[in-house]
């Protein structure tokens, strides 16, 4: 759990008048999240989730903020950031350079691997090519570049590919050979349809109630990007279960395509992007999280390595049939 701002009292009375979110009633701590402070926040008007954004500018907090709030006036199931006196939808934390953003509270849980029905992944997979469709009537200047390109990954693996590191060492050697596959089917990769991605569409982003998905969370990494690339994520997280689930990742995928059809150099993408962000997830929970000697077992890198081990077999050829 990330917590590194805990206002006080007069701080979080000062930011409920700022949003007119009414009297603080009480805040908890969120136990979620790698980035940013994160609260649940009850006032005599109701609940709230309030994001104190770390380490970011305030154009960083505003294009979310933006995105969100188009996105959800498209019909996204997310909820839009709430808006302050002053107009802007955020607002300073007092007395220091860090952004506090407010969204209403929206109930329901995370389901865990072995909760991801049929029903579910599709669901789901109808919810994300929503998402897309309505990225792609968005002004395409919104379409920011992602922190995590090619490049910026092949930099973050020579942090760690000749340390010697034991533990690192298999890693290395697939990572690698990863990125150096990724590379040779840059042509392919870019032929992909291409709009906004949510980027991180893990199940901890999205809440279900009573078998209904009601919201699709954290837009920080969002960006221009290939649909197939943001379909491989979900892929790796929504039909993963120490191996790949090939009724989820029919029912996915069937799901997405009943509102937004894949073309050819969609599903040739995904055949790349697949490993590919598995290779992805792999070096990053290995600087952000082991070399950073960070104590979260639910973010082990060996967890993603088990998934490139996957797809370097034939598994990959059995995903191929259901696209």
């Amino acid at each position: 759990m990330a917590l590194f701002t805990r206002p006080g009292d007069g701080e979080l009375a000062d930011i409920a008048r700022a949003f007119g979110l009414g009297a603080i009633r009480g805040a908890q701590p969120i136990a979620a999240g790698t980035i940013n402070s994160n609260f649940a926040v009850a006032t005599d008007r109701g609940r709230w989730f309030l994001r104190i954004n770390e380490g970011k500018s305030e154009a960083d907090v505003a294009w979310e903020a933006q995105l969100v709030a188009a996105l959800a006036d498209g019909g996204v199931a997310t909820p839009p950031p709430v808006v302050a006196h002053d107009g802007r939808p955020y607002a300073q934390l007092p007395g220091t350079d860090k952004w506090v953003s407010v969204f209403p509270w929206r109930a329901g849980r995370h389901l865990g691997p072995t909760e991801v029905t049929a029903d579910a992944a599709a669901q789901f997979g109808a919810a994300l090519a929503q998402l897309h469709v309505v990225g792609l009537g968005l002004p395409a200047a919104w379409r920011r570049r992602s922190i995590y390109d090619h490049d910026h990954l092949v930099a973050r693996y020579a942090r760690f590919a000749g340390t010697g590191d034991p533990a690192l060492g298999h890693a290395v050697r697939v990572i690698g050979e990863g990125l150096a596959a990724a590379a040779g089917a840059a042509a392919v990769r870019a032929r992909a349809s291409h709009g906004l991605i949510h980027g991180d569409l893990f199940r901890d982003n999205v809440l279900w109630d009573a078998g209904r998905l009601v919201a699709i969370l954290d837009f920080e990494q969002a960006s221009g990007g290939s649909f197939a690339y943001d379909l491989a994520v979900c892929v790796n997280d929504w039909c993963w279960d120490g191996d790949l689930r090939r009724d989820a990742a029919a029912a996915l995928l069937a799901g997405y395509r009943q509102v937004r059809p894949l073309t050819d150099a969609d599903r040739e993408a995904v055949l790349i992007e697949v490993p590919a962000a598995a290779v992805r997830f792999t070096i990053t929970r290995i600087t952000d999280v082991y070399l950073a000697k960070v104590d979260n077992p639910d973010k082990d890198f060996r967890a993603f390595l088990a998934r490139c081990d996957t797809w370097r077999g034939p598994a990959l050829g059995e995903l191929s049939s259901l696209l």
